[in-house]
């Protein structure tokens, strides 16, 4: 029995290692620019680097509008713009700020909102490479029949680098995980807006009442 148990739990683990190296040597090191134009953008917070390039995109004609998700309520729109100079008139007109969305489940929520409320067919998304299977897992699940075009942005930390850096590799796993219990919850749920799983890994809700009055400021 105690064999039986100890060859489970060596081909568990070698599964989790295995499928750890397939997820890590699956994520863009280098960022490249989308090759087809889609209706919206959508950029997770996280990062400056993540908006900055969100903007440029926008800037450069690769969609009509944007969306950034999960701004921090405190933040304003003038804060971020003196982060991204240049761009006011961008920021005018086709920039809007997500602030409900606590998580990558309320990021997929807010950009599904968005997304019908603007009859978009296509979104290219920005977030840091490591981040986009799980963003892309929620997107596809609130956003089944939306077209999703990754734009990964190279973070700070190189996700090959895990096997000699600690400090990546517990970033990196971490983030694996989490790919995997996203998979598997969105296996079994209908809507994550009303998933009681959702709402316990999001320590309550995915999403935050604001009490702005525009669904989008």
């Amino acid at each position: 029995m105690f064999r039986v148990g100890l060859v489970a739990a060596f081909a568990g683990f070698f599964l989790l290692f295995t499928g750890f190296l397939v997820f890590v040597y699956s994520l863009d090191r280098f960022e490249q620019k989308p090759e087809t134009r889609a209706d919206g953008i959508v950029a997770m917070t996280g990062g400056a680097q993540r908006i900055g390039d969100a903007i440029d995109l926008l800037a450069q004609g690769y969609a009509k509008r944007l969306l950034i998700s999960g701004v921090n309520e405190k933040t304003s729109r003038d804060e971020i713009f003196r982060l991204n100079p240049g761009q006011r008139r961008l920021f005018d007109c086709c920039v809007d700020l997500d602030y409900r969305a606590r998580n990558t489940i309320g990021n997929a929520i807010e950009t599904r909102r968005w997304a019908e409320q603007h009859q978009f067919d296509a979104l290219i998304v920005v977030t840091s490479n490591y981040h986009m299977p799980r963003t892309l897992v929620e997107l596809d699940h609130a956003l089944p029949n939306l077209q999703k075009i990754p734009y990964p942005v190279a973070a700070t930390i190189d996700p090959h680098d895990w096997w000699h850096n600690p400090a990546t590799a517990k970033v990196i796993f971490s983030e694996y995980l989490k790919f995997l219990i996203v998979w598997v919850r969105t296996r079994f749920e209908k809507d994550p807006e009303h998933s009681s799983a959702a709402k316990i890994l999001s320590g309550g809700r995915p999403i935050q009442h604001v009490s702005a009055g525009p669904l989008w400021r």
